[in-house]
């Protein structure tokens, strides 16, 4: 329920800056914290497979959402993650100095994971409660774009400003003012949200834990007893096989110098590439995958869009044989590779909400897709080190385009069904990570 202040709380005060707060922290896991690793000389395979274990958070997280129920609202579950993960952050800055850094950063950004999964759920949680059905539907456009702002700042901003403090200051000290920024960002970000979030308080609907436990319980055998439901799990897991490593390993090999069989770029010409021109792309092949899919439907569409998210990824392949040094030549290659990856990856998201999710339900076996989705990438991201460590740039490149070509094998099996999405459907407007 909302109390009487939500009536005086415009969704713009507050829409486009919780996303953006939802979207920090995930981006300082999936895509920072690699590069800053790589940048201080940790190894390939340790930096794809301590960071791989990170996500395990996003593909878990279904399975405490039903207990933040019993929390007193959700204002209070945001605001709390967010000044959680927002110290978090600042303190692997103050880590970097240590001889054990390492371990420690890791294990403070497992802390960062689990309360940026949680705030996840607390955000999208409050965003449905305040919101009516019409105002979910306008404002759903804020939260992707806002979204996807926190992986630009990330990306184009504050990995761009780490590249040119690595000049002037040091790779330590350069990466410290780097995550000192991030976790100040979402301390102010928690603090303006104490006074500008509508302050829903939780329904008390009088369940025991043991009651929650149980329907919990009953979710996840319903999902399971879906009719092929196993092949789906592996269809979405290998969908992600080749995107996995590639999104892992990519930005490494840029960044790897050229004895090495790396392009030698340094960190603020990868934030160039990725950040802007890449995060671009992505952001257009995504809108367009997404009309083209909605045009010919999804059992048609779901052949081309796989191809369309891996065959760019022929392009590290050209780039590792090459090595060419034109920056403009390098940014076009990628920023192809990043198209394709967008116009093909909302494939995997309209398979689990139109094939997967149907049901008593639909709204949690979503959820639990979207986990299976995110295992999928975490499984390969984790062995994606050690496998290019054993067979050099070049060769981890074409395993990657091989390792595509199971999925479309599975896709001559799937269950598709015939009958209609409703358009009522109870699946909340969701936020992708991909």
């Amino acid at each position: 329920m909302t109390t009487p202040e939500t009536a005086r709380r415009h969704p713009m005060s507050w829409v486009p800056t919780l996303y953006l707060a939802q979207g920090l922290p995930f981006y300082a896991v999936a895509l920072i914290a690699s590069l800053m690793y790589k940048s201080l000389g940790v190894p390939n395979d340790q930096i794809a497979r301590w960071t791989g274990l990170l996500g395990f958070a996003w593909v878990f997280k279904c399975l405490w959402s039903p207990f933040l129920e019993r929390a007193r609202s959700k204002k209070f579950l945001v605001v709390i993650f967010q000044l959680l993960g927002g110290t978090c952050l600042g303190v692997v800055a103050l880590t970097l100095q240590l001889p054990s850094y390492f371990a420690m950063s890791i294990a403070l950004l497992a802390v960062v994971s689990i309360a940026s999964a949680t705030h996840d759920i607390a955000a999208d949680g409050l965003y449905i409660a305040s919101l009516s059905n019409k105002q979910q539907a306008e404002y759903a456009g804020w939260q992707g774009a806002f979204f996807n702002a926190a992986k630009f700042l990330s990306f184009g901003g504050l990995l761009y400003l780490a590249g040119h403090l690595e000049k002037s200051i040091g790779v330590k000290n350069a990466w410290m003012a780097v995550f000192g920024v991030l976790g100040a960002l979402m301390i102010i970000l928690g603090l303006y949200h104490t006074r500008a979030l509508p302050g829903t308080k939780n329904v008390v609907t009088g369940e025991s834990l043991g009651s929650i436990f149980n329907t919990l319980w009953e979710v996840i055998l319903d999902f399971f007893k879906k009719p092929g439901i196993w092949l789906c799990i592996l269809f979405i897991i290998l969908f992600r096989a080749a995107e996995g490593q590639i999104q892992t390993i990519g930005p490494l090999f840029l960044r790897d110098p050229r004895s090495v069989g790396g392009l030698g770029l340094t960190t603020d010409e990868v934030s160039v590439v990725y950040g802007t021109a890449g995060t671009v792309a992505f952001l257009t092949g995504s809108v367009l995958g997404g009309y083209f899919t909605s045009w010919l439907g999804l059992k048609k569409a779901l052949p081309y869009l796989i191809i369309a998210m891996n065959l760019p990824n022929i392009v590290f392949i050209a780039l590792s044989s090459t090595l060419p040094t034109n920056l403009g030549l390098i940014t076009a290659a990628l920023s192809t590779e990043m198209f394709g990856y967008g116009f093909g990856f909302v494939g995997v998201i309209l398979f689990i909400m139109q094939v997967v999710a149907v049901g008593k339900y639909q709204t949690a076996h979503y959820a639990l897709g979207t986990g299976v989705m995110q295992l999928g990438f975490v499984l390969f991201k984790m062995v994606s080190g050690d496998i290019q460590v054993a067979l050099g740039y070049q060769n981890f490149f074409i395993w990657v385009l091989l390792s595509a070509l199971p999925v479309l094998l599975v896709l001559r099996f799937l269950p598709f069904k015939s009958e209609p999405q409703s358009p009522d459907s109870d699946v909340a407007p969701q936020v992708s990570k991909a």
